[in-house]
């Protein structure tokens, strides 16, 4: 109960920091020592705990290694968006998604989703510059813009085998891809019926005269002139498994050269598009993950649950919510919480798949909620709109996602 309480007052401080105009990054940070200091974590655990992550997990599990390769990637990031409007290509692309969508609402959510099948830490960044882009220009708030892109990139998590999430639990219950991706779909509609709801439907403005009708063609040519370095990476990723930060730095410094960017202007997109505020981000919340590794905190929290004797159809939802509300992560969410789960849901022939994607509904809940996930928080400094505001705007589509669950639960 008291490391329920302790992450509980660490979250806390962090929203009240944030309504304080202080920095999300060094928020994060101040976040991440409070719990520290109210777990007892002392500098050496935390560095052995650190220590014994390069023994005993793969190199891209490690805390160094997302920290680096992160930085890097957000960083890269933003130089690539800073160079496309050096270029003039951003400028040119939001009316040629406009014509290729044929909908304004089409391309904000076509875009997230496009490179939501990338599955990559922080691969939100991706499509933020261009739907930031489009939203301004449409006249769409940015905390709006904000939960579109979030909540849409997001939408694949529970069906898209590239996920390891979804192999992980194919094999802990030993059902097949087909029967989860069957079962999870209905949370993954739901979703996205919730989003158009709550997201498109509203705070959309009208549309402001006619517009030019371009050509299809010349719209396709403006689009792959933009979207190509990103789809590079995403081509890197998927065929020769290169690192996303890699990838980035290849696409970054080849449009550099084909548009023929003089290196001194090169050097001054590099330093304006380091922001040390979104290293502090990425370090805060990597740094309170390790704390509760450290601590053992998930563990107890798990432990209580069992001790008190929550009735299975609740455990089954709010277990998974409170651990990746509190990790921030999909994968070790399920390594931790599906072992305990699997007496309710069953294994084999004899699981109920129902409860299953009930299981994943309460996870993916807790994920889009917290702002230790890495890609909420980068979503609130990119596109520089309050955290609580888009929150508060995703509520209606993670309603939604949670009715989804119940039903396949009940119905399936």
């Amino acid at each position: 109960m008291y490391e329920l309480i302790v992450m509980g007052i660490a979250l806390g401080i962090f929203v009240v920091l944030l309504r304080l105009k202080i920095k999300i990054g060094l928020s994060m940070i101040l976040a991440a020592c409070v719990l520290e200091l109210l777990l007892g974590v002392s500098p050496f655990r935390l560095w052995g705990e650190f220590v014994q992550e390069w023994r005993d997990k793969p190199l891209s599990q490690t805390t160094g290694y997302l920290f680096v390769t992160l930085a890097a990637m957000l960083t890269f990031v933003n130089i690539l968006g800073l160079a496309m409007k050096e270029t003039g290509v951003s400028g040119k692309l939001t009316e040629a998604l406009l014509v290729l969508f044929k909908s304004r609402r089409g391309a904000m959510v076509g875009i997230p989703m496009l490179m939501g099948l990338l599955p990559t830490p922080g691969g939100i960044m991706l499509s933020a510059p261009m739907v930031r882009d489009l939203a301004d220009s449409i006249g769409v708030t940015r905390s709006r813009s904000a939960a579109i892109n979030f909540f849409f990139r997001h939408q694949w998590e529970m069906v898209w085998p590239l996920f390891p999430s979804i192999p992980l639990i194919q094999g802990m219950l030993g059902i097949s891809a087909i029967a989860l991706i069957r079962h999870n779909i209905v949370i993954s509609l739901c979703g996205i019926t919730g989003g158009i709801l709550f997201l498109l439907l509203w705070g959309i403005p009208p549309k402001k005269g006619q517009r030019d009708k371009a050509k299809w063609l010349h719209s396709l040519h403006v689009f792959i002139q933009a979207f190509w370095p990103i789809g590079l990476v995403a081509g890197l990723h998927a065929a020769l498994n290169v690192n996303p930060a890699i990838g980035i730095l290849i696409s970054m410094a080849l449009f550099m050269l084909v548009y023929r960017i003089p290196f001194g202007r090169c050097g001054h997109l590099c330093r304006q598009g380091f922001e040390i505020d979104l290293i502090l981000l990425i370090l805060g919340a990597l740094l309170f993950k390790l704390n509760l590794q450290a601590a053992g905190s998930i563990a107890a929290v798990v432990q209580f649950f069992a001790d008190i004797h929550m009735p299975g159809m609740i455990l089954l939802f709010v277990l998974p919510m409170l651990v990746a509300a509190l990790t921030g992560l999909t994968m070790p969410t399920v390594a931790i919480t599906f072992p305990l789960l699997m007496p309710y849901i069953g294994t084999g022939a004899g699981a109920d798949i129902g409860l299953q994607t009930l299981a994943f509904s309460g996870l993916l809940c807790g994920l889009y909620l917290t702002p230790v996930h890495l890609c909420l928080s980068l979503s609130a400094s990119y596109f520089e709109a309050p955290l609580g505001r888009i929150i508060l705007l995703l509520l209606g589509p993670i309603a939604c996602i949670a009715v989804g669950g119940i039903l396949a639960a009940k119905v399936l």
